[in-house]
């Protein structure tokens, strides 16, 4: 951010203006001495000061409003996470076997998991055109229309391929809804609330895939087609409540500056993030860096254009954090989650009511470590968290895969399904223990990395292409895990243990730091020459004994005072 008058004022001030040292007593306004506290770096002293002199009241009218947009920003990510588990209980269940008799393992399963992922990368460029065009809203509803036709589509099937053709349609309805709500979630929180408010959207897919599996859990004992038939209808129920409520919500502030309506987005603000106080520190901050860094006539007004994606030192920076959460965060072992009860059976759970009921407990734990994570999202460094809890994803697989190893041996001496117990509770232990390491890692900030590393203009376009490549290796993931398991059963298991390593090293060279800093701010740490080094730099503020800010330390500046160095 630059302060007010010409560039020429700024140098001359810059240069005739000495950095004070830190005080040992500060004056407040009333001329009462206060006795600096403490020194507290940051990445953003300008904001962290905005902030903490905002104070937003989290029991407000108006906050809780924002929970309500994020709470249906957060069902569309469910609608999504309940497929990721219905299909896996509903492969297991015999009534749907005697309609679709494909087994559980084998190609057609793999067509029957993986042409959802196909609509959802057919569906993500014109999931795209709609958010930025229309609005986050209009897309967030738009999806959950063809959600409700697939529904229709799928439940009413008798023959495999039109099952096939509704788990095509589902796809192309999830990939518009999924666009459209992670970046509203994103653009409307306050900035120290944004990583609760994006980790919170994505600990939506627990908030589907929970259900999926109790209801199908449930319906299992029908003992009729309805057993399969039910869960699939109930696959609209978060649909339709995000179609009914997207209108009583309002619509994004970046999305408004970036389509001109700089009036309606400060009004939002202003409400929202400054307790109403037009003239609050927290709002003037934001509205100054949107006018800065959003444009007018940015990428989203030509719905072709992609380029500055790719073609830019800024793009590119920001499309690899975008291209590795996107791949890692489906590929580093969690993909053998849609085949929980097949995995399941090869430990030694054979029943299938046992099967579903270990479904529900992997989900249920599952989520505890994600909403764990959503809870610190706001104080955990991202970097660290990326690379030590994918570091340790590797080391939960491998024991998985060690213990399945001795398994397999047992069996090949013994015959099928003969084999120390305790080897398949220690298995099935590890299996739990990855999953909840990974829920903890990557659920939450699966949709905070992308949307923070991709500015306003440029937002929908890219969350259609890490959609693209998300689908793309979940199809990778659905086509070819049935056929390994089948093949090489837990061999396939030490696939990942070795690339899980591999992402943790990449994460260390490659992860730009986003936590603490407005998302226009970001726009200066992916324009210098080594943006990794430049989002570890921290700044200093110095705390009162009351925990207000009374210095930016590594400026020397009063918070409200002049600016002396432009960002």
């Amino acid at each position: 951010m630059s302060s007010h008058g010409s560039t020429d004022e700024k140098h001359a001030v810059s240069h005739s203006v000495e950095k004070p040292p830190s005080p040992e007593v500060t004056l407040t306004s009333a001329g009462k001495a206060k006795k600096p506290k403490k020194e507290k770096k940051v990445h953003n002293a300008e904001l962290y000061a905005a902030v903490q002199e905002a104070n937003i009241n989290p029991y407000s009218k108006e906050s809780f409003k924002l929970y309500l947009s994020v709470f249906i920003a957060f069902c569309c990510a469910c609608a999504n996470g309940y497929d990721g588990s219905l299909m896996t209980s509903i492969i297991a269940m015999k009534p749907y076997q005697a309609v679709f008799p494909v087994g559980d393992t084998g190609p057609t399963v793999s067509a029957i998991f993986s042409l959802y992922t196909v609509g959802a990368m057919v569906g993500a460029p014109f999931a795209a055109v709609l958010s930025d065009r229309y609005g986050r809203r209009v897309g967030m509803f738009c999806g959950g229309v063809v959600i409700n036709i697939g529904m229709i589509v799928i439940s009413t099937a008798m023959a495999t391929p039109q099952f096939i053709v509704g788990r095509f349609i589902l796809g192309l309805g999830i990939a518009v809804m999924t666009v459209a709500a992670p970046a509203y979630a994103i653009e409307i929180a306050p900035p120290h609330w944004r990583g609760r408010f994006a980790g919170f959207y994505n600990c939506g897919w627990f908030g589907g895939a929970i259900p999926a599996a109790i209801i199908t859990f449930g319906t299992n004992y029908m003992g009729n087609n309805w057993s399969w038939r039910v869960p699939l209808i109930l696959q609209s129920a978060a649909c339709v409540l995000v179609m009914a409520a997207v209108w009583f919500l309002d619509e994004s502030p970046r999305f408004l500056m970036a389509n001109g309506r700089e009036e309606e987005a400060i009004a939002f603000l202003v409400k929202y993030h400054g307790n109403k106080d037009p003239n609050s520190a927290l709002v003037r901050l934001e509205v100054e860096e949107m006018r800065e860094g959003i444009k007018l006539d940015g990428i989203d007004k030509v719905w072709w254009d992609y380029r500055p994606l790719f073609l830019t030192h800024n793009g590119r920076w920001r499309m690899a954090q975008v291209l590795m959460i996107s791949i890692f965060g489906q590929f580093s072992g969690n993909g053998l989650g849609y085949f929980n009860t097949t995995i399941f059976r090869k430990l030694g759970v054979t029943e299938v009511p046992q099967q579903l009921g270990y479904n529900i407990l992997n989900q249920g734990i599952s989520a505890i470590g994600a909403l764990t994570a959503v809870a610190l999202t706001d104080k955990m460094p991202r970097r660290k968290v990326l690379i030590i809890g994918t570091t340790l994803c590797s080391f939960a697989l491998a024991a998985n895969s060690g213990l399945s190893a001795v398994i397999a041996n047992q069996e090949a001496e013994r015959g099928e399904g003969n084999f120390d117990l305790n080897y398949g509770k220690g298995a099935l232990a590890s299996y739990f223990l990855f999953n909840v390491i990974f829920s903890f890692t990557y659920t939450p900030l699966q949709g905070v990395i992308p949307t923070e590393a991709l500015e306003t203009t440029m937002r929908a376009k890219g969350l259609a292409a890490s959609g693209f490549i998300v689908n793309a290796v979940s199809f990778i993931n659905q086509f070819a895990t049935p056929i390994a398991l089948g093949n090489i059963g837990y061999k396939y298991i030490f696939v990942f243990v070795g690339w899980d390593l591999f992402e943790a090293l990449m994460w260390y060279f490659f992860c730009v730091e986003s936590q603490g800093r407005t998302l226009e701010q970001l726009n200066w740490v992916y324009d210098q020459p080594n943006p990794v080094k430049a989002s570890l730099k921290v700044d200093k503020v110095v705390l009162a004994d009351d925990g207000t800010v009374v210095e930016t330390a590594e400026r020397g500046v009063p918070p409200g005072g002049d600016r002396i160095d432009a960002l």
